[in-house]
């Protein structure tokens, strides 16, 4: 049974969508749930590593997810979560690095379609010539985070 819980972070309100078990999704939202509820232990922890994260405590995040996609999604996803804090690549790297050279416009999609915020983490690829362009929460996000990563670098 797949639950959704809201957590308040330096960013905004994060939905997280999980089976209790793993996390399904984590997004920006700018609604909360209507009803007041206890979290549930996953929550918690994700709640507790992205306090963690946004203080510079901690560089990477130990959180169980399951990711679903397009085999090519999942290529993409998997090479993001080697990126090292604090760095960047492009989106025509991520290509190169899944040995897709030409599909630097598909990896770019793909990380629009990154269902898991920050844990995998999209916000550290740029465009050509080390742009700052295109992300799901929205640039300015985008640009928070990446400070925030160079502040504890």
């Amino acid at each position: 049974m797949c639950k959704e819980e809201v957590i308040l972070s330096r960013i905004g309100p994060l939905r997280i969508k999980s089976n209790q078990k793993q996390i399904l999704k984590l997004t920006l939202t700018d609604k909360a749930l209507n009803e007041v509820a206890t979290l549930t232990p996953l929550a918690l922890e994700v709640s507790r590593q992205l306090d963690a994260y946004f203080a510079g405590e901690i560089r990477a995040f130990s959180l169980p997810f399951r990711l679903e996609g397009t085999p090519f999604q999942l290529k993409v996803w998997a090479a993001l979560q080697t990126i090292p804090y604090g760095q960047t690549v492009t989106y025509g790297e991520i290509a190169k690095l899944i040995d897709l050279p030409k599909s630097y416009r598909a990896v770019g999609m793909a990380c629009k379609k990154n269902p898991i915020l920050i844990i995998i983490p999209c916000h550290r690829v740029l465009g050509k010539n080390n742009q700052l362009v295109g992300y799901a929460a929205g640039l300015k996000v985008k640009e928070i985070l990446l400070d925030l990563e160079k502040t504890y670098s």
